[in-house]
This record gives structure tokens, sequence and C-alpha cells, in this order.
């Protein structure tokens, strides 16, 4: 019917020839056109990627590779072949990324219309995408790599793309340089499967091919510790979680690209295809487990106070791959969690992208209609001002919320699900530790969707208030913004009532990736009635509580910010990890910095400059005896012979 290999490399070829066209040619042929390159280069990769996606669902458990025969790499006992792999987990991850970047490029050429930098801002986002789908496409770590660091680079460039702007330009090196971190980790760890795999090997069948009898002993451990680090980094789990909010400082598309579909979610699929081997190793596990509960909570928390719209979604984009690590943290024992614990995290990245993207770019329109202003101080009422934004922003605001029958009702549940089954099969302190994971994540289901409420309720209920940015007439988002919108709230709703109940979404992956990837079928997938319940009571109290609080009775409030003051303030500065990384980091590297300056500058090049001058002294003394007079010269030869004579006489 269609060659599914032909199809797995024009998926990524597709974006890349769009970003080159625009970078090549767009400024001069098509400046204000350049939109159309990167909108067609998505949509043919998005419909590429549906077809191979319909191709691994008909196929049997086998994935399909190409590519195998494609030498890229060969050092001394480093080889790596430019091969492309699709099963269940990269169809549906290719599918996801295609489709929202698809989405979020038609959104683009409304919101940056008229920017000067409009071609560089349409070929960093093809390039982008063309990273992303190649990082979910490898087949070895090597081909992994090299699209993570491309990934990392395109948020570096979009994040500060108006590099004219203090704080986008200093958002951007934060980002950049907080990644770093964490690639660092993902490098060794890389290196330490390298050492003990067979034959050197870095495709993925080898590495993962029974690793806990046979291939690595002791250093699993530090293997999967490394790995996780690099996917901390990206997805910005704690301590390396800061650079995502400021992150904010890019356009709203980038914001939402980044959050939504690529960048934070390339976290969670390394671990997802990494499962393997961190499922033959539980203390792994359990460190992924406690980092993401703790992040998950910490972001909460966080959440709950901020004003700033974008970063109050920020930081629910922080604590939702908690959840996800999470899940990924909880598939402990011999794999027999670890086909659920990988379905809930994925089910929950997929459903995530949806209306988190949705509501970035529902932001992104209050931003536009607003005249850039997005704090929630500024503004109120909106819901009769600009009803497309939102009714749609409602549809996101109620899947993140965790709202009965809606996406992240049935992803999150999944989640708390497997972290409820971990707790029950694990004794002693790790049950115990399982417990309190499971009880956090509750809690912060509540935090969620009050602050989701919170945020909602405060943008476009109570009074109507505008602020003097938006002038005499705002207006609501313009078609180009408003359709991506649309489609983006309908898969906000429909996507979890389509794949939650039946348990669709679990028997693809089981049926396409988890059987041959841990060697048996995952756990069979049953609804906990008792936990959708108290997750569906603790979703309504949440929001029922901030429409109290900011719509029925706005001075409770003002109230409990004032008699809470210190929770407050800590919560409002995000715990102070910024100034506590600022005085533990950033200053003694800067003094460190300042001396190191000060040592090549006068020390080091002060000795260099001291030989280069050696001779010039040399010649300062000499050259009164070369005067060109010849009296002088015999004067010298006089002296000389007497000298000479001297000597003689007295020997």
């Amino acid at each position: 019917m269609f060659d599914a290999t032909f199809l797995m490399w024009l998926i990524p070829l597709l974006p890349l020839l769009a970003s080159v066209t625009i970078a090549a040619v767009g400024r001069r042929w098509f400046p204000d056109k350049c939109h159309i390159p990167c909108i067609a280069g998505a949509v043919g990769a998005c419909m590429a990627a549906i077809l191979v996606f319909v191709a691994v669902a008909a196929g049997d458990e086998a994935p399909i590779v190409t590519g195998q025969n494609t030498p890229w790499i060969s050092a001394g006992h480093v080889t790596a072949n430019f091969s492309l792999r699709a099963d269940g987990l990269s169809a549906v991850m290719l599918v996801m990324v295609t489709f929202i970047g698809s989405l979020i490029a038609i959104y683009s050429a409304g919101y940056m219309h008229g920017d000067p930098g409009y071609p560089r801002f349409f070929a960093a986002v093809s390039l982008f995408l063309f990273f992303m789908v190649g990082l979910v496409l490898a087949n070895n770590f090597v081909l992994l790599y090299a699209c993570w660091e491309g990934v990392g680079l395109c948020s570096y460039l979009l994040i500060g793309f108006w590099f004219a702007k203090p704080s986008a330009a200093a958002a951007a090196r934060k980002a950049f340089l907080v990644t770093r971190l964490g690639d660092i980790g993902l490098f060794i760890g890389i290196l330490i499967l390298w050492a003990h795999s067979p034959g050197h090997s870095l495709e993925y069948d080898d590495v993962f091919r029974d690793p806990r009898h046979f291939h690595f002993g002791g250093m699993l451990f530090w293997a999967c510790l490394c790995l996780f680090i690099g996917a901390a980094g990206k997805s910005a789990q704690f301590p390396l979680h800061v650079w995502l909010p400021d992150a904010m400082e890019g356009p709203s598309p980038v914001s939402a690209l980044i959050h939504a579909a690529t960048m934070v979610t390339a976290g969670v699929y390394l671990v997802a295809r990494c499962m393997p081997l961190f499922g033959a190793e539980p203390a792994a596990q359990l460190i992924v487990a406690c980092v993401g509960g703790f992040t998950a909570l910490l972001a909460a928390l966080i959440a709950v106070t901020q004003t700033d719209l974008k970063r109050v979604l920020a930081y629910s984009t922080l604590s939702q791959l908690g959840y996800m690590f999470l899940a990924l943290g909880s598939g402990i024992g011999e794999h027999k969690l670890a086909g659920l614990a990988v379905t809930a995290a994925i089910f929950h990245l997929f459903t995530h992208a949806f209306f988190k993207a949705l509501l970035f770019l529902g932001a992104g329109s209050v931003m536009h209609s607003m005249g850039n202003v997005i704090d929630m101080r500024e503004f109120g009422g909106l819901r009769k001002v600009l009803p497309i934004t939102h009714w749609t922003f409602l549809c996101g605001a109620l899947a993140l919320a965790g709202f009965p029958l809606l996406s992240g009702f049935w992803s999150k549940d999944e989640i708390l699900t497997t972290t409820f089954e971990a707790w029950q099969q694990s004794a002693g302190p790790v049950g115990g530790l399982y417990g309190l994971l499971f009880f956090s994540a509750l809690f912060t289901a509540g935090l969620t969707a009050f602050y989701t409420g919170r945020a909602y309720f405060k943008t476009f209920w109570g009074p109507e208030k505008l602020p003097p940015e938006a002038g005499h007439h705002p207006h609501d988002a313009p078609p180009l913004m408003a359709w991506p919108l649309r489609i983006l709230a309908v898969g906000a709703l429909g996507v979890g009532i389509v794949l939650g109940p039946f348990h669709l979404f679990a028997h693809f992956l089981d049926a396409t990736w988890i059987k041959r990837a841990f060697g048996l079928l995952a756990e069979e997938h049953h609804a906990n009635m008792p936990l959708m319940a108290a997750s569906s009571v603790i979703a309504v109290v949440g929001i029922g509580l901030a429409y109290w609080m900011y719509v029925k009775q706005p001075e409770v409030a003002e109230q409990m910010s004032r008699r809470l003051a210190t929770l407050f303030e800590l919560s409002h500065a995000k715990f102070y990890f910024d100034e506590l990384y600022e005085l533990a980091i950033v200053k003694p590297m800067t003094i460190l910095a300042h001396v190191c300056r000060i040592i090549d500058a006068y020390l080091l090049d002060g000795l260099v400059d001291l030989l280069g001058q050696a001779p010039a002294l040399m010649g300062f003394l000499v050259r009164p005896v070369q005067n060109g007079l010849v009296q002088y010269y015999a004067l010298l030869m006089t002296l000389g012979l007497a000298g000479f004579v001297l000597s003689i006489l007295l020997r």
C-alpha cells in the first residue's frame, strides 16, 4: 500500500528542507510568506507520521527499522549507523510532535505577523521539528544524542528570539547552560553503555538485550542515573528546573512548542525508551519516582501564587512532567508494572500535549489582544471581550485540572493507579516511600485544579478590566490563530474520552512495543473506581475553591495572602531557588572568572610580553655602540687591544 521506510525518512527531511529553504532564500524572496514552507513541511511530516503509525499498528510486534546498513560513524570501537526505528512508542510520539507542531506553525503565522524576525522564526521552528522527530526516530544512542543537542540549540535560538530584549537573552543563556549540565550526564551515561554493551554497540536492541544479567554488572545503576540526569535537564526536573519558567521570555508559540510538543517531552521519551534498563535497576527507578513526585509538588506549590499567566502554565508543565516521571519510576518489580508505568506516562504526555499547547496558545491570544500584557492583575472579565479564546481556554483548563471524563482526567488517573500499585506491591521502607508519593500526587492533583481554576477565573471572570496597552477596541484571535485553538480544544476534550475508558492507548502500546521491549504483556489494564471517584472529587473541589475565592469572595484571597504572608512570599519567590543558585554557583563562578582574567592578563600575558620585550631591551643597551663615528670605533679597538695586552702581562 505504501512504503513505511520511505515515509520514515520523509518525516525529518520535510522540516529540514523547509528550514534550509527559509534560511537560504526566505528573507530575500518571500519575507512575509516564510510561514508557508514551515507549515507545509510540518503538515507533510504529520501526514507521513500518521501513515507510519498505521503501518506500525497493522504490523506485528517487530519494529520497522531502516538504514541499518548506512554507516555514519566508524572510528575505532565507536560505530554507528544512520538507522531509524518506528515502533509503538516512536509512532505515538511522531504523531503528537508533528500534529501539535503543525497547529503551532499555523497559529504562529498570525501571531508573528509583522515581526522583523519573521523568516528567522519559521526557519528555527522547522529546524526544531527536524531535530525532535530525528530524536524520536533514532535507532541508536549516537543519533539520539546528536538530535538531543540540536533540540537544545533550537530552544536557545527561540527562547532568545527577541535577543535585543535583555531578559530574553538572559533566559536563553540560562536555558542553554542549565540543560548543558543535564547533557553532560547523558553523555557520561552513553559512554557507560558503550563501554559495557556487547561489541561496544549503541544500537537499542544490543544495549537493551538482558542488561541486568550479562552486560553491565554494577555499572547499570550509574548508567541509569546519568541517563536520568540528562532527562531531568531537558524535562526541567528538580534541581535542573529553574530554566523552564524563564523560557516564557520567548514568543508564546515557542512556549507552546517547548512545553507541549518538543524539548521537555524529550526527557520523558528518553526514560521511557530506556525502561528495559531502569526496570532492571529498582534503585534508579526509585530515584526517578522521588524526583518526579517532588518536582510535581514543588511546582504546584509555586504555581498557586504566580501572577503572570504564562508562568502559571510554565509551572504547571513542571508539575505535569513530574507526574510522568513519577509514573515511570513506579514500574518496579520483574517488569510486571513496567508496561503499566510506561503506558501511564506516555498517555499523560500525549494528552498533556493537547491541553498544554491549547493553554499556551490561549495565553498568547490574551497577550496579543492585551498589548503584550500578561499579568493577571492587569486584566479581568475577558470572557465577553475574547469569546473564542475564553471557551477554548476553558476546555484546556478543565483538562489540566483533571475534570471528570476529560483527557487529563483519564491519563492522570492512570498515573495515580500506577503509583498506588507500586505502593501496594512494595514492602518495607520502599513501600512506605511509594505510599508517601501516592498521597503527595493526590494532594498535587488538588493544587493543580486550584491554580488552574485561579488562572482561569482571574483572567476571564470578575469585573471587566483592560490594561491601557489593550487600546479602546481589543479584538479576539484572528482566524489563523483561532482555528488551531478550536482543533486543540476538541483534542483536549475528546482524546481522553476516545482512548481512556477502553484503554485503547494501552492496548496499542502493549501490542506494538511493550511485549517486545519487556518480554511479556503489561498487567491487565483496569479502572480503579474508588481512585477515580477520589480524583474526580479532588478536581471538582479544587476548581470550586478557586471559584469561591476569586469570583464569589475575592476578599478571602486577599485575607489569606496577608495571614499566610510568609508562605505566600516563599511560594511567590519560587522558594528562592534562583537566588540560591545565584549565591552558590553563579557568583562564585563569576569571581573565579574574574580571577582567571586577572591571572591571564597580568601573569601569563605579562610573562609572554616580557619575553617579547627582552630583545628590544638588549637592542636599547647595544644601540649606543653602533653610532657610525670612526673615531669612536678606533677608541674601542684601542681599549680592547690594551685590555688584551694587560691580561697577558698580568698572567
